[in-house]
This record gives structure tokens, sequence and C-alpha cells, in this order.
């Protein structure tokens, strides 16, 4: 009896937490949806910048079908099952530590890309209508101009001297960018805006990620608590 109540207890603590790490697993799947075509659409050449988003949806999807394998394997009570919710649990958890540290480590050489690309972009503002929409929306809603600032559209082959894009104007109206100095424009430059938005959002998701990693070990602990309930189950029996 005193097997069976205990079992009881650590499946009912184990189904918070798969209820938690599926809440996990959407916040880390949007977090890569809505970084996704922002990094992707300016890091063409890149790889760094726009495969981490591409991890973190995978991870994302992974915990996901993990928090399914363990909830199938607590109601079956399937030793087996737990097994492997346990060890996979905590491949993820590795991941995650690397992916941290990969962050880390190459946070410079983002930046540096991003920078990079982004020109690359602006030299096709007016050669593709599908580049020019894109830039046109980062720089409608980050509220900025150019790269480093809006001086560097003069340096785009076809567009006038002294003017930006429409999307460049405090108050965006037709041929609004034709001339900004009867027009305010945005003077900061894109690449620092949208680097300090990133910045903002890696600081909450390693905020999200210590609460995760912190699920993540009372979930293994529950599962082998949940385990070895098992097999002393299968012993009495």
């Amino acid at each position: 009896m005193a097997v069976e109540g205990g079992m009881r207890c650590v499946k009912f603590l184990l189904y918070i937490l798969l209820l938690a790490f599926c809440a996990c697993a959407v916040g880390l799947i949007a977090v890569g949806i809505v970084v996704k075509p922002i990094l992707s659409g300016t890091m063409s050449h890149g790889a760094t910048g726009s495969l981490l988003p591409v991890i973190i949806i995978a991870v994302g999807v992974f915990l996901f079908l993990v928090a399914f394998v363990g909830c199938c394997g607590a109601c079956k009570e399937n030793y087996c099952l737990m097994i492997t919710f346990a060890i996979f649990l905590s491949l993820i958890m590795l991941v995650e530590v690397a992916l941290a540290i990969a962050g880390y480590v190459f946070r410079d050489k983002v930046r540096a890309e991003f920078n990079k690309d982004f020109r690359q972009q602006m030299q096709n503002y007016l050669k593709n209508n599908d580049t020019a929409a894109f830039l046109d929306k980062l720089q409608t809603k980050f509220e900025c101009c150019g790269a480093a600032n809006f001086t560097d559209w003069e340096n785009i082959p076809g567009m006038d001297r002294g003017r930006v894009p429409d999307s460049c104007c405090v108050n965006t109206t037709k041929d609004c960018g034709r001339d900004i100095k009867k027009h305010p424009v945005h003077t900061e430059g894109c690449v620092e805006k949208i680097g300090n938005w990133l910045r903002k959002n890696v600081l909450l998701v390693a905020a999200a990620a210590l609460g995760i990693a912190f699920v993540e070990v009372l979930g293994i602990v529950f599962a082998c608590c949940l385990v070895k309930s098992i097999r002393s189950g299968y012993e009495v029996m």
C-alpha cells in the first residue's frame, strides 16, 4: 500500500511537471518563430544566426515529444518509457547547456554577420521588391533607418542623395523620404535597434531557460522515483 501511495503521489507531481514541459515547449517554439524571419531575412549568407531560431524550434518540438512520452509512461506505469523519458530529458538539458555556451561565444560574430548582411540587403533595396518590403517592415516596426544610421542610404546605387525609404519617416506618408529636411526621419540604425531588441529577448529566454532547467531536473528526479516505484511494485508481485 505504501508503494502504491507513493507511486500515485509521484505520478501526480510528474503530471504537473509534464504540463510545465508542454508550456515551455510551446514558448520555445513561439520564440523561434518570432526571431526566425528577422534573422533569416537579413542574414541570408550566414549560418550562425539563421540556424539559431531553427535549433530553438527543434528543441521545443523535441521537448514536447519527450513530455508526451513521459505522459504515456506515467499513465501506463511503463518502466521502459520512463527510462526513455529520463534519458531524453537529460539529453535536452545537455543541448540547452551547449546552446547557452555557443550563444555566449558567438555573440560578437552574430552581430558582425547581422551588420554585414543587413547592409548587403540594403544594396538590393531598389532591385528586389521582396527585399524592399522586408526592410520597410523592419524599419517601420523598430523605428530605425539604415544599418548604422539614415545616412547609410546615400551609399545605395540609384538612391538620390538626401533620400531615404518612406519607411524611415517618423510619420510615414507616400514619398515622405524624398525630402528628409521637410519630413523628420528616424536617425538610429536598425542594427543597433534590432540588436537591443534581441538582447532584451535573449535575457528573457535565459531567465526562462533557468526555470526550464530547474523543472527538467525535477522531472528527471521524479521519473527516477517512479521507475523505482514501478520496480518495487514488480518485486512485490
